[in-house]
């Protein structure tokens, strides 16, 4: 489930952070720790993270290089009670998003909160598309594969017939069978999909 991963070792802040996006419709999580939260990290976790940047154990940045040492691509946004200018410039440098300091506009933060949750939904459903398309390739079999090259370089079905040496009949059947594994109704349709469009 996309939700807000709330990562502060202040128990009242991430009660408060907890309550302020559950009064806005936002799903929330909270860790106590950065060492709870990375024991519990799997790729597929969905969402973003609201990271406090000084915790007791772990702090919020060996927390940030952790997981993106671990492939971790969600969002993350620091929180801090302590402008630190250099800090801030130096995780926004290593990808984090945004960089927001105590005391913090309720609306502001949640406003940033949904931009970054909209965008890991964005990114996520274009991996989802390129997987899709992906597996759809990898379903056609060698010949299936040759005749939809040939079918996206604009041959007719003669044409594709003689090029591969085989019947008019036959280059007919895996048509069929690549539009209905690609999920296309038209050429125009399967090079959309073929291109990643």
């Amino acid at each position: 489930m996309s939700c807000v991963h709330i990562i502060d070792d202040d128990e009242a802040i991430r009660d408060a952070l907890s309550w302020l996006l559950e009064s806005r419709g936002v799903a929330a999580r909270t860790w106590e720790s950065a060492e709870t939260f990375l024991a519990a990290w799997r790729a597929d976790l969905r969402g973003c993270l609201l990271l406090d940047i000084r915790m007791g154990g772990m702090s919020g940045m060996e927390l940030f290089d952790r997981l993106l040492a671990q492939g971790c691509t969600l969002p993350v946004i620091f929180l801090t009670g302590h402008a630190d200018v250099p800090m801030a410039v130096a995780a926004l440098k290593r990808g984090a998003r945004d960089f927001v300091e105590k005391p913090f506009n309720d609306n502001d933060l949640v406003d940033r909160l949904l931009e970054a949750l909209a965008a890991e939904a964005e990114a996520y459903a274009r991996l989802a598309s390129k997987a899709d398309r992906a597996s759809r390739l990898a379903s056609l079999s060698a010949r299936e594969r040759q005749v939809m090259d040939l079918i996206l370089e604009g041959l007719m079905n003669k044409v594709i017939a003689d090029r591969l040496g085989i019947s008019m009949r036959t280059v007919e059947v895996h048509r069929a069978r690549v539009f209905e594994k690609m999920g296309a109704k038209t050429a125009v349709d399967l090079a959309r999909l073929v291109a990643g469009e």
